[in-house]
């Protein structure tokens, strides 16, 4: 729906963009709680959806393969807006084992010339015993969405690395029943030490701890950074096979600021158009060294940023900063051209 992209560039992201980029953030999420609860405001964001285009992947079914990315709805409290809107998917979190108000704000930084994000959140969310229960009471309401939700989980910033895999899996055990499949966030830039955990060592513990609680054989993924050295990608993807997880999401925000301005720049990670060759080359080096599928990305803004993450190899996508600087609208246009697409991958 073009019409859906104007509204939101004429109107709503001009009075968003006139907040500080949390505020704006905080106001929007509010909004789609709200409409949650609302059958009227529920039909009004039915207007957005894609048309139908369905996949199978790791024994779950999507309607489209156009999903939500972590870190927009970190506490699950927007569900059955972000069903309404089209999303083939939606990934909730990160959520960490105990509740934490992240890094001191602003925190959050926007570079509209480059459609680009720098966010140092630091896993701010409510804690997995909080997000437990306010997903219990979604499903017990009987607003569940109708596609798959997935729980990306992380470590606590006040849990010394020696006790990371204890952390991850207090938050699983919490989270798994309500879970399509759990992502493993190993790779924000934002908790000092956390991408050590992609080493390969380090990695290996995670993956089997957290896989010998996984009864219910839930589909689990690894989320990883655009900045790994080709060696520690073929690390990742070895440690991954061999503890048979259902596929790796690439990429997390870099630490790569070298296409950004001085005067503009602060620490954190960096989301949007300046990541996306980055993630994209990223997910063409995973599926050249082996068949597990990888959901892509970083730096969707368009139908064809996009297309270009399915054909370096992604079954699936996911969105953030093409949300905010595109509009509800941007579902629609690559879902329109994610169905003209002759999709030839054959992982399940």
């Amino acid at each position: 729906m073009r019409s859906g992209l104007g509204i939101y560039g004429t109107f709503l992201r001009p009075l968003l963009f006139r907040f500080d980029p949390e505020t704006a953030h905080d106001f929007a999420m509010r909004s789609l709680r709200t409409a949650s609860g609302n059958p009227v405001l529920l039909r009004v964001l039915r207007r957005f959806r894609p048309p139908p285009n369905p996949v199978t992947r790791f024994r779950l079914t999507f309607p489209n393969r156009i999903g939500l990315a972590a870190g927009f709805d970190k506490n699950g409290v927007a569900l059955p807006a972000w069903d309404a809107m089209g999303f083939g998917f939606i990934e909730i979190g990160t959520v960490t084992a105990k509740p934490q108000s992240g890094n001191p704000k602003p925190r959050i930084f926007r570079l509209p010339e480059q459609q680009a994000l720098i966010n140092r959140l630091g896993f701010n969310n409510d804690g997995a015993d909080m997000v437990a229960n306010r997903l219990r009471r979604c499903y017990e309401s009987g607003a569940w969405p109708k596609v798959p939700v997935g729980i990306n989980i992380g470590k606590s910033k006040s849990t010394e690395f020696e006790q990371a895999t204890a952390d991850y899996l207090h938050s699983f055990r919490r989270l798994q029943r309500y879970a399509d499949y759990v992502v493993l966030n190993v790779s924000s830039p934002n908790t000092p030490g956390l991408r050590s955990l992609q080493e390969s060592q380090s990695l290996e513990n995670l993956l089997r701890a957290v896989q010998d609680e996984n009864r219910s054989e839930k589909p689990l993924f690894v989320k990883i950074a655009p900045d790994l050295s080709d060696t520690g990608i073929d690390d990742v993807v070895q440690v991954c096979s061999d503890n048979h997880v259902a596929g790796i999401i690439a990429t997390n925000t870099t630490i790569d600021h070298s296409t950004i301005r001085p005067d503009l720049d602060q620490s954190g990670g960096l989301s949007g158009g300046p990541l996306q060759q980055k993630s994209t080359a990223v997910i063409a080096a995973i599926r050249s060294k082996c068949r597990l599928p990888v959901i892509g990305c970083g730096g969707i803004l368009d139908a064809d940023s996009a297309l270009k993450k399915a054909d370096a190899g992604a079954s699936l996508i996911q969105v953030y900063t093409g949300l905010i600087y595109r509009g509800p609208g941007l579902l629609r246009e690559i879902g329109e051209a994610f169905a003209e697409r002759d999709w030839t991958d054959d992982d399940d």
